[in-house]
């Protein structure tokens, strides 16, 4: 039954991975494809912070330490904050409100 819950995590992780990993390059495609700057900032910030939170559930099914779930939380969290704020000041800069 541990053999099972085992591959089934590994399972779940690489769909995780897998489509974190898709949308980031989805996110790459859009940055250089539209054509706008708010186009681009929706591009940057949406599906690339979607694709990191994936990634980084997929990599926290991995890990047994805690230190290393700790480290993986961080830098998931430190992307949900900077990511908006990051498309806000850009936004800002090229004349918007």
């Amino acid at each position: 039954m541990n053999d099972v819950l085992l591959a089934l995590r590994d399972v779940l992780s690489a769909v995780l991975m897998l489509s974190g990993s898709l949308l980031a390059v989805i996110s790459s495609i859009g940055i250089h494809r539209l054509g706008s700057t708010r186009a681009r900032m929706h591009a940057t910030t949406k599906p690339a912070t979607l694709g990191v939170l994936l990634c980084g559930v997929g990599a926290v099914l991995q890990f047994v330490d805690v230190s290393d779930i700790a480290k993986v939380l961080v830098v998931v969290i430190l992307q949900l904050v900077g990511a908006p704020i990051g498309a806000h000041m850009l936004g800002r800069a090229v004349g918007g409100k």
